[in-house]
């Protein structure tokens, strides 16, 4: 282990000094003396000389098994394997009064240098500023050569992507935490396959009935002459049904009934995730000797025990600064909306016909933009916000700092990432009011309402500009980007400053230490984890809506698992290794998605979707069972002669007068009290349905 250090250290043993000498490292040294006391103490589990047959599944199971194993046998990474895979070794915590249980056949050897690292722990030397940084080196001209040789070769490469991630060699070169995170990883980039195979054939199925839909065959008919209300007050003239055709069409390819079957298929899925991931959880915990870890708990704060009184400050501002960032974000989502509603009434003004033609296209997609910007700030500002309203709470442990860290800025990232897909999803087309009595925003400026073709449309587009772009941009170009420019400016910085004053030798050969403390610091896996949950909450939340996020997920995955490894194998410093049994908090995060899912994509349905309307009006309205006349059935009609004055049409240029305007109405306004009835029942049903 090597360590950065400041001026003047007192050390135990003698004093360092030196003012001009630029960058100084230490090596610790732990003897075995050391070694075996603290592995005691700390009741670290060792290998003992007895040994044990590990059974095997028998029968059609272990049939099954083998024909995997040979059909996956190209994806395998060539990395060195135990040679006997059927015994495992008894463990037990150390003791040294019972040294001779233990298979000892070096001492210098026999703890691991994961071991070594749990007990050379310099954290509170950090903590009170003594040391600048401690870090393992990289294994690469040392002992453990092959250790980092293979995990750059069949890991940390692109180039095998295809291939499933040497997990155990991972765990054994940055130990049981970082471990776990790319086995929790690696199994929900597996599971996006089928869920991705499924999505495709639900969109294909919408692309191959497009043409025999008959609402949007209906819709596109420029013989049936809709005639529709104005979009807006004294600039926006009538406007045929058929016009809006294109975007008909494209909403039907989203919104099908393979839509509700894929909504049920993913609330499984989802379920079904969770529990593989239990099973993989367990099975690592016992080949890695997890099982009946207990936690080490690592204190933060050594002074004396702090009261409720002295923690109320710290909890009253927390409460204050996230209910105000909360608030933020929905403000921030009210600023698009408002931008939107003014940006489409200044180009209805407009007296290019081309222009006027395509308001909502312009408005829609520049505001899809500006939102994913303010996404993308917001998110950078929340994740300090949130470290820094965790550290005024002063934590006991270092266990509890990450938790309530990682809730604070999933919170908050949370709404920041959904507010806008959660407005447009059950809000946007719900406050419109109707013709002669609108709802304005401001003075003469009406609420903006949905496509013709409905909001599934426009939350589809909300939704994937926002994956696709918090996927590009934050996941991919900021990791792979600003990490390679903080390496460069801290490698230019000590060429100026600190290795001029090295000797010529050592600048000629730097050593690894040199080489190692130019990487970037490791600062935890929580920014690997949340963007992950996130993604994940993307792919389950509104997925009725988006059939394709578990494609774009996985694509994503292929290249984020490569990305991960090459930074941790070659741009980051080495982790100090830490044992861990468990995820932690972030399998609870991931089961209330879950739940939270099942509801959200029944009520998808129910409220945004065309679905419902469209099964009842089949078999409670048409004459034939058919669906034919069912945009004829859903559109209103509006007596032109009550509209506001000042609010008709200047200069109409529509082919024939108007004396009756067709308009969408919301769905509760339109049906009865008993077809109310049966609607609430659906959604409970789905809802119920589903969570089972």
């Amino acid at each position: 282990y090597h360590f950065r250090i400041f001026k003047y250290i007192v050390f135990p043993f003698f004093m360092f000094q030196s003012k001009s000498q630029g960058l100084s490292f230490v090596r610790i040294h732990a003897p075995w003396q050391v070694l075996s006391r603290e592995a005691e103490l700390l009741k670290i589990k060792m290998p003992t000389k007895k040994m044990y047959e590990i059974t095997e599944e028998k029968g059609i199971l272990k049939m099954l098994n083998e024909i995997w194993c040979k059909l996956t046998e190209p994806l395998q990474p060539q990395v060195p394997r135990q040679e006997n895979t059927k015994m495992k070794t008894l463990s037990y915590p150390f003791s040294r009064e019972k040294i001779y249980l233990y298979n000892i056949k070096d001492k210098d050897t026999f703890f691991d240098n994961a071991t070594r690292s749990r007990i050379v722990s310099i954290g509170t030397l950090i903590a009170n500023n003594v040391y600048d940084a401690a870090y393992p080196l990289h294994d690469v001209l040392r002992f453990q050569f092959l250790f980092f040789f293979f995990l750059y070769q069949e890991w940390a490469r692109y180039g095998v992507f295809y291939k499933f991630q040497p997990i155990d060699l991972i765990r054994k070169y940055f130990g049981e935490k970082i471990g776990l995170y790319f086995a929790w990883l690696g199994l929900y980039t597996e599971f996006l396959i089928p869920s991705s195979v499924v999505g495709i054939i639900v969109f294909l199925y919408g692309c191959i009935t497009i043409e025999s839909d008959i609402p949007s065959k209906e819709m596109c008919d420029q013989r049936n002459a809709f005639t529709m209300c104005p979009l807006c007050d004294k600039f926006c003239d009538y406007w045929n049904l058929s016009s809006a055709c294109a975007t008909a069409r494209a909403s039907h390819l989203f919104d099908n009934p393979a839509t509700v079957f894929f909504s049920i298929f993913m609330a499984l899925w989802a379920t079904m995730f969770l529990e593989q991931w239990k099973r993989l959880q367990m099975r690592l915990s016992y080949f890695w000797d997890l099982t009946g870890l207990e936690e080490e708990e690592v204190s933060l704060n050594e002074k004396e025990k702090l009261t409720w009184s002295d923690r109320m400050p710290g909890y009253a501002v927390n409460f204050g600064l996230i209910l105000f960032m909360i608030m933020l974000a929905f403000s921030a989502v009210f600023g698009v909306i408002v931008y939107r509603i003014t940006t489409a009434a200044a180009l209805s003004f407009s007296t290019n016909e081309t222009t006027r033609s395509n308001v909502r296209v312009t408005v829609t997609a520049t505001a899809v933009i500006i939102n994913l910007v303010v996404v993308l700030i917001l998110d950078e500002i929340y994740g300090a916000v949130a470290k820094w309203l965790t550290e005024i709470e002063i934590p006991k442990t270092e266990k509890n700092f990450e938790e309530r860290l990682i809730l604070k800025a999933f919170l908050l990232k949370f709404v920041n990432s959904y507010a806008s897909i959660f407005y447009v999803a059950f809000f946007k087309g719900r406050f419109v009011g109707r013709p002669g009595r609108y709802v304005y925003v401001f003075e003469g400026y009406r609420m903006e309402e949905c496509a013709p073709g409905g909001c599934l449309m426009e939350l589809c587009i909300q939704l994937s500009i926002i994956m696709l772009g918090k996927q590009l941009i934050q996941n991919n170009l900021f990791e792979i980007g600003i990490p390679k420019l903080k390496k460069l400016f801290r490698k230019l910085k000590d060429e100026r400053t600190e290795l001029k004053e090295m000797d010529t030798n050592q600048s000629k050969d730097p050593q690894q230490w040199n080489l190692d403390y130019i990487l970037e610091p490791f600062t935890g896996l929580t920014p690997e984890y949340m963007e992950m949950i996130i993604q994940f909450g993307f792919v389950t939340l509104f997925v009725a809506s988006f059939p394709l996020a578990p494609v774009f997920a996985l694509l994503n995955n292929i290249i984020e698992v490569r990305l991960d490894a090459k930074k941790f194998v070659t741009e980051l410093r080495r982790p100090d290794t830490v044992r861990e049994k468990d995820i932690g908090i972030w399998y609870n995060i991931l089961s209330c998605i879950g739940k939270l899912s099942v509801m959200i994509n029944a009520f998808v349905i129910a409220v945004t979707s065309d679905f419902i309307p469209r099964l009842m009006y089949q078999y409670a309205y048409s004459q034939n069972g058919t669906m034919h006349g069912f945009i004829n059935h859903t559109l209103s009609y509006f007596n032109v002669s009550q509209l506001k004055a000042g609010t008709q049409p200047e200069n109409s240029l529509f082919a024939q007068e108007v004396s009756f305007c067709r308009e969408f109405p919301w769905l509760l306004c339109h049906f009865s009290k008993w077809e109310l009835i049966k609607f609430t029942y659906m959604v409970m049903y789905s809802a119920i349905f589903m969570y089972v």
